[in-house]
């Protein structure tokens, strides 16, 4: 029974769970922003805020600790010299967690974590891949007046077409004894 021990053990040995939370804390840091499974995304959430809270700090222990756990100086250092003050006022919670959906491969829960107040601006929308959607981007006046032809059109009575009569198949009863 595993009752009262915390943490998950995302189906790998210890040393390989603690490699994937020092790559996935490293590129959180560089990036601002990940997409990963859930329950990565809530293992490494007290991670990457312990490093924050140790980063605010900013003594020379906590750097050297921080040093050993980030892979890369330059993410370090940005640790330090950028997010870390960015947080200065705010006790604790730095991230925030948004599920966003299911995987299409394994149907694995998704989501993205990403720290407060690195909201980018939002994106437009990329036109979908295709050749339909490029015209329908270059040519938007054109396609208005298309509509309300269209519209016209419909309002028009429709010329009645005579239907052809159906084709019957005969019944058994029907059909002709030889």
């Amino acid at each position: 029974m595993r009752h009262r021990k915390e943490g998950r053990k995302l189906g790998r040995t210890t040393s390989h769970r603690r490699a994937l939370l020092r790559n996935l804390a490293t590129d959180f840091f560089q990036r601002e922003r990940i997409i990963t499974t859930l329950p990565k995304a809530k293992e490494l959430r007290p991670v990457v805020e312990k490093l924050i809270t140790d980063g605010k700090r900013g003594t020379l222990h906590d750097r050297r600790k921080i040093l050993a756990y980030i892979q890369t100086k330059d993410v370090a250092h940005k640790l330090f010299e950028e997010i870390a003050p960015r947080f200065a006022d705010r006790n604790g919670g730095y991230t925030r967690i948004i599920k966003l959906g299911y995987r299409t491969g394994d149907k694995a829960e998704i989501a993205l974590i990403e720290l407060l107040g690195s909201e980018f601006a939002a994106t437009e929308k990329k036109p979908a891949k295709g050749k339909g959607r490029a015209k329908k981007a270059a040519e938007p006046a054109e396609a208005k007046d298309t509509k309300a032809a269209k519209a016209a059109k419909a309002k028009e009575p429709k010329e009645a077409k005579p239907k052809a009569p159906r084709a019957r198949k005969p019944k058994a009863e029907e059909t002709p004894e030889s």
